[in-house]
């Protein structure tokens, strides 16, 4: 889908109500999250789509070009190009607080919310889950830092890359198998130079948002009256504290906690995560 100064990569799958959903890292694409999600088409009109500058949205990209604006300003393209008055958006991780800046600024075009595994809403819940991460993992988070310092992984080099992330999410995805699986996604068509450009993008979108002492979604978010459901794991490592902040955020909010699940909870459990969005979207 051809936009200013860039081709968005999407994927449509499924018939009935219209979902976009939105990767999460953000220096991820969409593949991390195939094919496990797919299930929802059965019921609802799936529109995948590698954000600006990354995955197969990557050529002709420089990460100045990307910012929070051009990010939720791509959103609503997809709804113009397929010709939509609304939509339901579902956001994985990072992917739910883009979900969340798309409805402060458009709520009337939101006709469902859900966050899956949602980021921190806030500056404040960053340093939360930053200081509990901390706290729990120590030893963990220098091996990564150690790798974040070596000329491979500074180059893009896809091997240190995906041991970096295999540390990240090692103590949040337990079964060996499904670390690895989603390890294995994560830089699915992504080069080495790709990965260091989604890298920038990534920090570009940090400063923007969560590195803003006063950065608060959440706080614009209050008020909207769109059907909202959050789902997050007992064992995500976003602390449980900032899921109930994003669910008291909108009134009327559906918070669905799943036992004994991480941060991936649609492959950990899948048939939970499809069950609750469905009957979500059947009753709202």
């Amino acid at each position: 889908m051809p936009v200013p100064g860039a081709q968005l990569y999407f994927r449509a799958i499924g018939d009935g109500l219209p979902l976009v959903i939105l990767h999460g890292g953000p220096d991820f694409s969409h593949g991390y999250l195939l094919p496990e999600l797919d299930r929802l088409s059965g019921a609802l009109r799936l529109i995948y789509y590698d954000q600006r500058g990354r995955g197969r949205s990557s050529d002709g990209v420089s990460a100045e070009d990307v910012t929070l604006e051009s990010e939720v300003d791509d959103i609503d393209r997809l709804r113009q190009y397929f010709g939509f008055d609304s939509i339901a958006l579902l956001g994985h991780s990072w992917g739910g607080l883009l979900a969340m800046e798309y409805a402060t600024r458009h709520s009337n075009r939101v006709s469902h919310l859900i966050l899956l595994n949602s980021a921190p809403g806030s500056h404040a819940d960053l340093l939360r889950f930053r200081q509990q991460r901390e706290a729990a993992e120590p030893g963990t988070l220098a091996t990564m830092r150690a790798i974040a310092s070596t000329p491979q992984y500074a180059d893009g080099e896809i091997e240190s890359d995906l041991e970096y992330y295999r540390l990240h999410f090692s103590a949040t995805v337990r079964r060996p198998d499904q670390l690895e699986s989603i390890v294995q996604r994560l830089r699915t068509h992504f080069t080495p130079k790709d990965i260091v450009k989604a890298r920038a993008i990534e920090d570009r979108l940090y400063a923007r948002t969560w590195r803003v002492a006063d950065y608060d979604v959440l706080a614009r978010l209050r008020g909207a009256t769109m059907p909202t459901l959050v789902i997050h794991g007992d064992r995500d490592l976003i602390p449980m504290e900032c899921a109930k902040h994003v669910a008291e955020a909108v009134s009327g909010s559906r918070l669905v906690v799943l036992s004994g699940c991480g941060h991936f909870s649609y492959l950990e459990q899948p048939a939970q995560v499809v069950e609750a969005i469905f009957d979500f979207v059947s009753q709202c």
